[in-house]
């Protein structure tokens, strides 16, 4: 009996569906004109509460302190390309293709564009179907019975579809919506920050890779320097020339030299394995291409204090957080207010199956309700005064954003410039250390000097090199931290190759208020 209703149940209710949708579009497009008006009525009477989003005013300074006079005008474009290395360009290419923490802010975009729809979802009434079917038996036994005339059992089809709405009269869901969006431009500018910092690190740990493969070269070439000088002392002291204490001398420098070799071994591992994570490959070796001194410099790019709030995307960040913030202080205000909701239901219920879509089983119901608040015991007033203090919160980090900005732009800047003058010293200081351990060298096989001079001009020149070494990156680092610092149109030619959150349809098919 069973799998005949419910077979009887299916096969009616594809007629059900087809009718009820034809009513639906068809018989009750009235009440659909009514609901439209209702709507138009609404948004015309009306009102938003809570504060209006005005930026706030920022104290920018007119120029940065040690801004360059030799600027140019390249924040659009993609600076890392001037270093003229294509080991590096397909490297930088590699880590915005396959970067894991890009993956995690493009797939959080897609998050919140999904929260974005499910709070503009709620402008809308939102309507539903039911269909159902019951066969009850009551008891002949008890002290009331089923009375006469009354089937036993009784068998019950019912097909409705609903609807619910609430009247967005004080901009409660207005409000929501609005923090939503901002939301959503919020963690799509994380994600152009990270973009920025992934460009950054990478040319960074590029650089840092090329400039412990040119320490390791001088630390080897010095080591092999010094063991020649030791073999050949040792041959001197077995035929009597020189004394075990000058032997000691130079075997103490030669050691000291191969000892700094593993320690820049460990740093070029370790630098490689930090490369491999950026680019997103398991930890391993990193191909090389230019050594240092054959990368080109970067120009240093043209940019005023103002520009740095429109470029970077972590002050942009902290301003639609501020939005969204603001917008939850009308969203708690509105709570004061009543909510209006209204409600219907169309559909059809009767005992025989083949009656369920005759007029005499059609069933419908409209409702309109009114709720709000009378006493609340502070619910409101906490709700309020939490969503203000987090809109000052907000307030002061973009603030702070703007300030920490304007501190890295000019402490790249001062970093570029003064890395540049201790470079120049460096390069006269080793041509000068140079020409000591050479002439210190003719003295002591001349006879007048003893080898402790040659040792002082070699240990002196071999520190000046590997110093001079590590300020030519730090010249090549600050220029990549001034770009990284004041941001650009550059983010979006490296966001061409990185993976791109599906939010495109997501959010344009999304209703609106």
């Amino acid at each position: 009996m069973f799998l005949e209703l419910n077979k009887q149940f299916s096969s009616a209710f594809i007629g059900v569906h087809r009718r009820l949708r034809d009513v639906f579009e068809l018989r009750h497009i009235c009440v659909y004109v009514r609901l439209s008006a209702v709507t138009v009525l609404a948004a015309l009477a009306g009102c938003t509460v809570g504060p209006d989003y005005v930026r706030p005013e920022v104290d920018t300074p007119k120029a940065f302190r040690f801004e360059d006079k030799e600027t140019q005008d390249l924040a659009n474009t993609a600076w890392w390309k001037q270093f003229q290395d294509p080991v590096l360009d397909a490297l930088i290419d590699e880590g915005l293709a396959n970067n894991k923490d890009l993956r995690i802010a493009a797939a959080r975009v897609e998050e919140f564009a999904g929260r974005l729809t499910t709070t503009r979802s709620e402008f809308y009434p939102q309507i539903g179907y039911g269909a159902g079917g019951s066969r009850d038996r009551g008891s002949e036994r008890l002290a009331t019975p089923v009375p006469p005339g009354v089937s036993n059992p009784q068998t019950t089809y019912s097909a409705v579809l609903n609807a619910s709405w609430e009247i967005d009269l004080f901009g409660r869901i207005r409000r929501l919506s609005e923090a939503a969006e901002a939301q959503l431009m919020a963690t799509e500018e994380a994600r152009r920050g990270v973009v920025l910092s992934l460009v950054s690190s990478v040319a960074t740990g590029y650089i840092a890779l090329r400039d412990f493969d040119k320490q390791l070269e001088i630390a080897k070439r010095t080591a092999e320097s010094r063991r020649e000088a030791l073999a050949l002392f040792e041959l001197r002291y077995k035929g009597g020339v020189v004394s075990q204490v000058e032997v000691s001398q130079v075997r103490s420098e030669y050691e000291s030299a191969v000892a700094a070799i593993p320690a820049i071994e460990r740093a070029i591992a370790q630098t490689e394995n930090a490369l491999s994570i950026l680019v997103g490959r398991n930890p391993g070796p990193i191909a090389r291409g230019k050594t240092i001194e054959e990368l080109r410099e970067v120009a240093v790019p043209a940019g005023i204090p103002s520009d740095v709030l429109l470029r970077r995307p972590d002050i942009r960040q902290a301003e639609q957080n501020l939005i969204a913030a603001n917008a939850n202080i009308g969203a708690a205000r509105a709570l004061y207010y009543p909510r209006i909701s209204l409600t219907g239901l169309f559909g059809y219920a009767s005992s025989d199956l083949g009656d369920l879509l005759e007029g005499p089983a059609r069933q419908w119901s409209f409702a309109g309700s009114l709720v709000g608040p009378i006493f609340t015991f502070g619910l409101i007033e906490g709700l309020v005064a939490a969503s203000e203090a987090q809109q000052r919160q907000l307030l002061a980090s973009y603030e702070r954003a703007i300030q920490n900005a304007f501190r890295e732009v000019d402490d790249a800047l001062i970093d570029n410039r003064k890395s540049r003058e201790r470079l120049g010293a460096q390069d006269r200081q080793v041509a000068a250390l140079r020409d000591y351990a050479r002439l210190s060298r003719l003295r002591y096989e001349g006879g007048y000097t003893s080898y402790l001079e040659v040792l002082d001009a070699e240990r002196s020149l071999f520190n000046a090199e590997l110093q001079r070494t590590q300020t030519q990156g730090e010249v090549f680092s600050a220029l990549v931290n001034i770009y990284k610092s004041m941001g650009g149109g550059w983010v979006n030619e490296a966001d061409k190759l990185a993976p791109q959150p599906s939010i495109g349809t997501a959010v344009e098919d999304a209703p609106h208020p």
